[in-house]
């Protein structure tokens, strides 16, 4: 198999792991191997062009939602690392591609994948001299030596949990050990990262969500511990669809919109001040489906609101509903020269006024409320 051939197979078959913006259509080339390069956005702001490929689709692992799992009817291929190097630096000189996310399967062991993945690496930024973003998976099991080696190759690093918590990950596979061969390499990598003295991109983590039976409680749960004891960048969470083939394609596909509150839950830690202990859920230990988290926890609040626009602190502000981080920001800046009057005035700086009104007040008066307060809308 040449090439380009193995690229477009591989390129699929990583297509389940997430990364920034992968996923989505925008901006991708229409070949069989440009459809595997994504647009990502950097955490300064930046976007890439992220080729996004397994060094190898050869797995001896059992997990029981994977497309490349052990026994499945898959076409197995592999690049040798100076195969991925040079098709990733033709796709850096053809401007088709600006950063590299790379992946593998395991087979024989974790260590030996994870040599090659890292060899693939080491000639790209050798041979070739590229110079821009990387993003390493670490697998499951492998040597400290190898995580602290992908931290210095790499603007980033991740590790897939898959599952919040041992018992839960026991239900998707038999072979993987939540504490010892996941959760050690994320400490690990945090450890090298803050080691190097200089600020990465950093380490994310991955979620399978509605595989192994568990609660939004539980995932938010391990995600808050997550950013307070590794300080990861960033947590993202990949629905659960059944693949043929495997163990659990019996099982319904999540709902999308499960996994949309489970990201405005996450934005809620990351980015607005929350606490694990202020998200809401129902008796089953999971977010209303039908309620933005902020607005559920607003609801839940009465005695915050309503808070008035012109005096409120800025994280006073973002438990408003319709208020980001950055119209709160553009508030508290404009706000110095003149007193907020009208939702017009809010309107203009990014407020999403339709949802903020029944909770805000303007110079001591509350604006007219037309909307249902159960608006599905994140913000």
């Amino acid at each position: 198999m040449d090439a380009i051939a193995k690229a477009a197979l591989l390129g699929q078959a990583a297509q389940y792991d997430i990364c920034a913006a992968c996923g989505h259509d925008a901006g991708r080339v229409r070949d069989d191997v440009g459809r595997w390069i994504y647009p990502a956005a950097l955490p300064d702001g930046r976007r890439v062009q992220l080729f996004k490929v397994l060094l190898s689709n050869a797995c001896e692992r059992d997990c029981g939602y994977c497309a490349n799992r052990a026994g499945r009817d898959v076409r197995r291929v592999a690049f040798s690392p100076d195969e991925l190097a040079a098709i990733f630096a033709q796709l850096v000189e053809r401007r088709m591609a600006s950063g590299l996310f790379l992946s593998s399967a395991i087979c024989r062991s974790p260590n030996q994948a994870m040599e090659r993945m890292l060899a693939a690496v080491e000639i790209v930024r050798r041979r070739y001299h590229f110079r821009g973003y990387v993003h390493l998976k670490i697998l499951p099991g492998v040597e400290r030596a190898a995580v602290e080696r992908a931290v210095q190759l790499a603007q980033r690093v991740s590790v897939n949990l898959e599952a919040p918590n041992p018992a839960r990950l026991a239900r998707l596979s038999e072979a993987k050990h939540f504490e010892s061969d996941l959760w050690q390499r994320l400490r690990w990598a945090h450890e090298a990262i803050l080691a190097r003295g200089a600020r990465l991109a950093g380490q994310t983590t991955q979620f399978v969500v509605g595989a192994s039976g568990e609660s939004d409680q539980e995932l938010l749960a391990t995600t808050a511990r997550l950013y307070r004891e590794l300080h990861l960048e960033r947590t993202y969470f990949s629905a659960f669809q059944p693949v043929a083939g495997t163990p659990l394609d019996g099982l319904p596909a999540t709902p999308a919109i499960r996994e949309h509150r489970l990201y405005q839950s996450d934005f809620l830690l990351r980015r607005y001040g929350f606490g694990f202990g202020e998200l809401v859920f129902d008796r089953s230990g999971n977010l209303p489906l039908t309620a933005d988290p902020k607005l559920a926890w607003a609801e839940r609040h009465p005695e915050w609101f309503p808070l008035e626009v012109n005096r409120a602190e800025r994280d006073a502000l973002l438990r408003i509903p319709g208020i980001g981080p950055r119209s709160a920001s553009r508030i508290i800046a404009q706000r110095r020269s003149r007193a907020f009057r009208s939702l017009e005035a809010l309107h203009q700086l990014g407020v999403d006024t339709r949802r903020a009104a029944p909770y805000l007040l303007l110079a001591g008066r509350r604006p007219p409320v037309q909307l249902s307060l159960w608006n599905n809308d994140g913000g």
